[in-house]
């Protein structure tokens, strides 16, 4: 039987739809927010795999382009992989969702969101956050929910709840925040270099308003909601963790103090092995699936000692094990001009974090093309992050980016967005790519920071360097500690990773995720106040290896030249079926191929501009000529200099500049009868005329005779 729910949610109605599709879902719903709908759909597996050291969620954003009213692009005509904005989705409605399923579930678990329709007013993204926490919840899937999700905006000063993408553009905060009606739990946030003060009022102010979202699904989950299923888990007994840990608890808390990253992982694991082993050996006369029961057992206690030994070093020793004090920085060392063929590159390394960084400008027709839902159809600014398994010291995967790839280069990307000049200002299109060598945590972070002094090095004209900083934190009942620049244990076995990016002047960008229910506004503004010391401290190292943006880009980048002309004259810049256009191209840089690695690029822009691109000014100037003479209008009464093309029985024609040819009729050559236009002019000659206006067939008409008062 179909229920309908309605919610009018600041001025726009949310309605709940459920019983009439997808019901052999485990749980079902289709939300609309206005002209925005969202089938969210969850379902469990039967059976669980107790012995997996993993709990398998997959979270789906299936992004249908019949939804805007499209078809999709390329040969095929539907849709492909899944898009950039899609990954990012899922992976935001995943982050929130994650921590509240119960330690020790195991039964596969699949939250499926299929946008149906979009209104770009309405976000489809936090639409579907809403449907996937109250698919969940009204299922029988274990959930410590609901959840809820919004975004923020601040226009003319006034905090703005789901912002339209018009008022995003005249806003400089663009956060989403997501969270129980407890805490916030998830971030995602760039912004235009906002005070951390700002930002806090700004997260506080998203999060009332998710209270108002999960006070609307816990009337709707009391209503259709189901009984939760039991599950199978593995129960460890007090006695195996009294013995593993009577066994390797002081060899594990040394281990754990250790600073070098690789001498620390290795000897855990040579820990854990011969702890395991010993098990192995005393039990092996238990039957194979009994033994394999009992090492996942010791696993997980292992994994519990060492959870807790390095909670007791952080909070109760107040000490790192790497022997840092909690806000203190690991050693930072920059350089630039490291690849000498590249238009920018700089190296960064944070202790055992080191990225290297690549710019490379581009003609705007360079530009990303989009094939999605939003109403951007190109990008001309891409970060790209890619994480070798070398840079662990592991072998593994290597192929298309995954979702940590998208989501981290995502992030870098809109923090150093925030400072990129504007296409009118610098008419290139921008590419950053991020080469991650080393890891030991915060590796997006160090991307920021090579990628910004990649740019300067590159000579792009950012408006402030951008630093970023990632934060942890480790909680013991109501105490708590917040680290700065946190490793990659710190990040694994902590409870907080809280990136905070940003200029001297405010944040650029914020994310965070979170493995407990929540965090309260008070650490939040102590780690963005203790994120803004770190910052500055990052700051003033990456300018002092290089302190503003170059003056002038590589000499292997390609050089510009802009110039206006009158928009209609841009077909007759491009000529019939292109042919013009390629002509131009060819014949300035003296090659046969547009196509050909040295051709000029040259582009046109709607409003009449005139871009052109090469690393040979002389190439450049020729092309603007070329194109300058195209467009170049005759004035009626001014005389030229022009030259003979042609010769015909009724006058001659003549070139004034190259594409700009007209008539001498045999009647305005000279002011004496002339019988035969060969005996005044011939092929080649150049002579004086006067524009004259045009004939019947649209052809300027030029007379020498008038020329020669």
């Amino acid at each position: 039987m179909k229920k309908v729910f309605e919610l009018n949610f600041r001025g726009r109605k949310i309605v709940v739809e459920h019983g009439e599709l997808a019901k052999q879902a485990h749980g079902a719903v289709l939300v609309r927010y206005g002209d925005t709908v969202i089938l969210s759909t969850a379902v469990v597996s039967k059976n669980a795999n107790i012995l997996s050291d993993f709990f398998p969620l997959m979270v789906l954003y299936q992004e249908k382009l019949y939804s805007v009213g499209k078809i999709p692009g390329g040969f095929i005509k539907r849709e492909g992989r899944p898009t950039d904005n899609a990954t990012l989705a899922a992976r935001m409605i995943d982050r929130p969702m994650r921590p509240l399923f119960p330690e020790g579930f195991r039964n596969e678990v699949q939250i499926v969101n299929t946008v149906l329709s979009v209104e770009q007013d309405n976000s489809p993204e936090i639409t579907a956050l809403l449907g996937s926490s109250l698919a969940t919840c009204i299922s029988k899937i274990p959930f410590d929910g609901p959840i809820a999700g919004v975004k923020v905006g601040r226009v003319d000063g006034q905090f703005v709840i789901n912002p339209t993408p018009s008022q995003l553009e005249v806003s400089d905060i663009d956060l989403t925040v997501a969270g129980t009606k407890e805490a916030i739990n998830m971030v995602e946030s760039s912004a235009k270099q906002v005070s951390e003060d700002d930002m806090l009022d700004a997260l506080m102010f998203g999060h009332e308003a998710i209270k108002e979202l999960i006070a609307f699904q816990e009337k709707i989950i009391a209503e259709i909601g189901v009984e939760k299923m039991e599950y199978d888990k593995l129960e460890i007994t007090s006695e195996l963790k009294e013995e593993v840990s009577s066994m390797c608890r002081d060899q594990l808390d040394k281990a754990l103090r250790i600073k070098d990253k690789l001498e620390k992982y290795n000897t855990i694991d040579n820990i854990k092995e011969e702890v395991l082993n010993k098990y192995q050996t005393e039990y092996m006369a238990l039957k194979e699936d009994e033994l394999e029961e009992l090492l996942t057992k010791v696993k997980l206690v292992l994994e519990e000692l060492e959870y807790e030994l390095f909670r007791k070093i952080v909070v109760k020793e107040k000490t790192r094990a790497d022997g840092r004090s909690m806000t203190e920085i690991r050693p930072l060392s920059t350089d630039i001009d490291l690849l000498p063929r590249t238009h920018g590159s700089a190296l960064f390394t944070r202790g055992e974090t080191q990225s290297l960084s690549i710019t490379t400008l581009g003609a705007l027709g360079e530009h990303q093309i989009l094939d999605g839902l939003s109403l951007e159809d190109e990008k001309r600014f891409m970060l790209h992050y890619n994480f070798p398994q070398f840079s662990v010291g592991e072998t593994g995967r290597y192929g298309s980016p995954g979702r940590r790839e998208i989501g981290h280069g995502a992030l870098g990307e809109k923090a150093l967005l925030q400072v990129i000049p504007s296409e009118e200002e610098f008419p290139y299109t921008i590419r950053v790519v991020s080469e991650i060598l080393e890891s030991n945590g915060s590796s997006s972070q160090a991307s920021i920071c090579a990628g910004c002094m990649s740019l300067m090095a590159a000579g792009v004209p950012i408006k402030a360097p951008v630093a970023g900083i990632a934060m942890g934190l480790i909680t013991d009942g109501d105490d708590y500690t917040i680290l700065t620049d946190i490793q990659g244990m710190e990040d694994h076995l902590g409870d907080m990773d809280f990136k905070v990016a940003g200029t001297r002047d405010g944040i650029c960008a914020l994310q965070m995720d979170i493995k407990i229910r929540g965090i309260t506004k008070q650490i939040l503004k102590e780690a963005l106040a203790q994120a803004k010391v770190a910052r500055m401290e990052i700051l003033d190292v990456i300018q002092k290896q290089i302190s503003e943006p170059r003056k002038e880009v590589s000499k292997y980048a390609p050089k510009t030249l802009t110039f206006m002309i009158k928009p209609e004259k841009i077909k007759d810049v491009i000529g019939k079926g292109g042919e013009m256009i390629t002509k131009i191209i060819c014949d300035a840089s003296n090659v046969t191929s547009v196509t050909d690695i040295n051709a000029v690029k040259v582009d046109l822009e709607d409003d009449g501009r005139v871009i052109i691109y090469h690393s040979d000014q002389e190439i450049i100037d020729k092309t603007a000529e070329m194109i300058k003479n195209i467009v170049r209008e005759v004035e009626e009464g001014k005389i030229y200099t022009a030259k003979v093309v042609s010769i015909e029985e009724f006058g001659c024609f003549v070139q004034v500049w190259p594409g700009c040819e007209g008539l001498v009729h045999i009647s305005k050559l000279s002011k004496d009868r002339v019988e035969k236009v060969e005996d005044v002019v011939k092929i080649g000659d150049e002579i004086i005329v006067k524009a004259i206006g045009t004939d019947k067939k649209g052809r300027l008409n030029f007379s020498r005779k008038d020329a020669m008062n």
